[in-house]
């Protein structure tokens, strides 16, 4: 007997049964007998290796508030009966075999908030009758093969704070009234056939984090409003065929983190933010008449780093040193087979002799040579105590000890994909990563700086702990749970972090939670 089986005959008497095995690497069919189980009230059957048809393995629920059977290999279609579960608040079936259509039943469900239909195998239209579910907050249908226009009314969602639609076939406009999602923080449209020009009515969305319109066939200009969206951290509109100026209302987004206008037809200067000229080589790239101080459109030293030019030199921090095995040493790797990546992608130029002998620098796509020869002067070539005091912005090195051995990695190549994730992060509760070196003497990475240190070395003081108010301590929650939040559903790749520490959780100045070290991460 299964485990299934043997926790639906122990519950069977419970007239208000809670049913959970998840993460439990189960395997084998959803058991026929949890269909008759009509005193069911939340189900958790996700992280399995179940099967079975989902329209024959389950019945009608009227007391149901919550299932997810995410992550199995459930196939079948999705039953009309669900939405008569009129308690229900959270139906997530992602990464199954799920096939059929969407039944416009379910916008009978009026206490649905979350629906998640995301990778599977769905097509047809989206219902517009899920704009009639006056409490949704979460709409997940990316990876599937939706087609049609998306239903004008989904902007009669008004509590809803995330929607992805993306990698579907949907075409037409961007509907307009998409504009009334007021609380809307994630939108992610990318990977579809939509076509017209943006809607200015985005620009009402105050509380937009990360807008995703990529790979598209989106015509036009970027809306001048977009100026308002002060709460914006990650914009990405790659891959269309957008013309005209970046809007001068851009400078005003002072929080915006990361972005990408890559492979688009946009001409004149790119806005004063750090974003942009921070931004990488293929973040801007294929816009023949965009110009500014950043990488591909035109060289520079970022001002974080010495010139000696300017006669300046850099406030640097060196964190401990790590060993090169371990966490540290994936990162490491991840970043060096980048680089890689992107020296295989360019013309072959001449190479100085050390770096023909196997010595790698680079900082995103600045010069890394002279910020190698740089960190050594500023550190008196890694002394423990040497800091130089200048008034400029301020990064920290952590450096790694290098092996003795001559150690050989094999096909870096299957790294690539994730370091480009992890260089692409930007969100204002992570740690940003500036760039690296690799060398024979001296193997280093470069993060901003933030000042206050570790969680855990705060609070292990007595008056920092004190300082740290339970106001502020709900702060670095919200801001890990935002971080976390990013990771795993806002970014174009869920990543797990799998090391989530006070030693991992950073504090800044202002108390603001930032987290850090990578060096385990999986993208999924």
């Amino acid at each position: 007997m299964s485990v299934v089986h043997y926790l639906i005959m122990y519950a069977r008497g419970d007239c208000s049964l809670i049913f959970g095995a998840m993460n439990n690497n189960l395997t084998g069919l959803i058991p026929s007998s949890l269909r008759n189980c009509t005193s069911l009230k939340r189900v958790r059957l996700e992280g399995n290796h179940l099967t079975g048809n989902i329209s024959e393995a389950f019945g009608l629920y009227p007391n149901l508030n919550y299932i997810t059977l995410s992550n199995n290999n459930i196939f079948g279609e999705l039953s009309p009966n669900w939405g008569q579960c009129h308690n229900l608040t959270s139906l997530q079936v992602s990464n199954n075999n799920i096939s059929g259509k969407i039944p416009f039943e379910l916008g009978h469900a009026p206490q649905l908030q979350e629906l998640d239909l995301s990778s599977n195998h769905l097509n047809g239209e989206i219902p517009k009758e899920l704009g009639k579910l006056p409490m949704m907050n979460r709409l997940f249908l990316s990876g599937n093969q939706f087609s049609g226009k998306i239903p004008s009314e989904i902007g009669l969602l008004s509590k809803l704070e995330q929607l992805e639609l993306a990698s579907n076939n949907l075409s037409g406009p961007i509907p307009d009234d998409l504009g009334n999602c007021i609380k809307l923080f994630n939108l992610n449209l990318g990977k579809n056939n939509l076509e017209e020009s943006i809607p200015s009515s985005i620009s009402y969305i105050n509380a937009l984090h990360s807008l995703d319109l990529s790979r598209n066939s989106l015509i036009g200009g970027i809306p001048q409003q977009f100026g308002k969206l002060q709460s914006l951290e990650v914009l990405n509109l790659s891959h269309n065929m957008l013309n005209g100026s970046i809007p001068e209302a851009f400078n005003n987004l002072r929080g915006l983190r990361f972005v990408n206008v890559s492979f688009n037809q946009f001409e004149g200067p790119i806005p004063n933010l750090k974003a942009f000229h921070e931004a990488s080589f293929d973040a801007l790239r294929n816009n023949e008449g965009l110009r500014g101080n950043a990488t591909g459109l035109m060289a520079c030293v970022p001002s974080f780093l010495p010139n000696h030019s300017h006669g300046k030199r850099t406030k640097v921090i060196i964190s401990v040193t790590l060993p090169l095995f371990g966490g540290p040493l994936l990162l490491f790797l991840l970043v060096e087979s980048f680089f890689t990546f992107c020296k295989r992608s360019q013309t072959k130029e001449s190479e100085p002799r050390e770096e023909q002998q196997g010595d790698i620098f680079t900082v995103l796509a600045f010069n890394g040579r002279v910020l190698h020869d740089n960190i050594i002067e500023a550190t008196e070539d890694f002394r423990s105590d040497a800091l130089v005091q200048e008034d400029t912005e301020e990064v920290a090195v952590k450096k790694l000890h290098q092996s003795e051995d001559n150690i050989l990695i094999n096909n870096l190549e299957a790294f690539e994909s994730e370091i480009i994730a992890l260089l692409e992060i930007r969100h204002r509760n992570i740690v940003q990563m500036y760039g690296f070196c690799s060398h024979r003497k001296h193997s280093f990475l470069v993060y901003e700086l933030v000042e206050r240190g570790s969680l855990r070395m705060v609070l292990s003081n007595n008056e920092q702990s004190k300082e740290l108010d339970w106001k502020k301590r709900l702060n670095v929650v919200k801001g890990l749970a935002n971080a976390l939040s990013y990771m795993h559903h806002g970014h174009s790749q869920a990543i797990v972090h799998r090391d989530i520490s006070s030693n991992n959780v950073l504090l800044d100045l202002d108390y603001e939670a930032r987290v850090s070290d990578f060096g385990t991460a999986r993208i999924l």
